[in-house]
């Protein structure tokens, strides 16, 4: 290799997460109703070997050479059946990271009234759907409860080659679990962190009235 070959390398080359292993999106549906927009949820099959039980987006992991876009169009299509011609995207949310396994980007869309229509949960990875205004995210702030990310290192790590000693000050860190409680079902988890960034974001957007 030589310094033309990395000069093309570089340039032409899309940047990637450092270590992620899996690439994955979810469809964040937003749908009217009379009393204002809806985020759209379902809730996995119990037989379902992870998360089984559980409120989520719909989407899963993304095929290659395919977009977060074509993911979760392709994902919400086999899970709920609503064809992607009745789903108008409206963009890219901030994406999650899980360092070193996988990378989750959101990506909002608005359902029309006939893919709404449409919606059939598929038997085999969909328990039911529900739906939860948008406003009820907006007025009642989540409970957050937060965990912390202990590290844990071999007992054969090779502190003398590195240079540190075993009392080296590894760190540690802590992650936020936002949950709301909606009838009988819990958003939290992944999904409770896109519903609340989508909410900042949203926010964000708004004008200042002090301004």
């Amino acid at each position: 290799m030589n310094r033309e070959t990395l000069k093309t390398l570089w340039r032409d080359r899309v940047p990637g997460l450092l270590g992620r292993k899996l690439e994955y999106a979810v469809l964040c549906p937003f749908v009217e109703k009379e009393d204002g927009l809806h985020l759209l949820f379902e809730v996995r099959s119990a037989s379902l070997r992870r998360q089984g039980g559980q409120v989520c987006f719909p989407g899963g992991r993304m095929e290659p050479g395919e977009t977060a876009e074509q993911c979760a169009l392709r994902e919400t299509e086999e899970e709920l059946h609503i064809p992607a011609t009745h789903i108008q995207l409206l963009g890219r949310a901030d994406y999650l990271c899980q360092p070193g396994k996988f990378s989750l980007q959101p990506v909002p869309g608005f359902v029309d009234d006939a893919g709404l229509h449409a919606l059939r949960p598929s038997e085999a990875e969909v328990r039911e759907t529900f739906t939860v205004p948008l406003e009820f995210f907006q007025s009642h702030p989540p409970e957050v409860h937060v965990y912390t990310l202990e590290p844990s290192v071999p007992l054969d790590f090779p502190y003398d080659a590195v240079g540190v000693p075993p009392s080296y000050p590894w760190e540690a860190g802590e992650m936020e679990v936002p949950i709301w409680r909606w009838e009988d079902h819990a958003v939290w988890g992944l999904t409770g962190r896109i519903v609340k960034n989508l909410l900042e974001t949203m926010e964000g957007a708004l004008p200042d009235k002090n301004r």
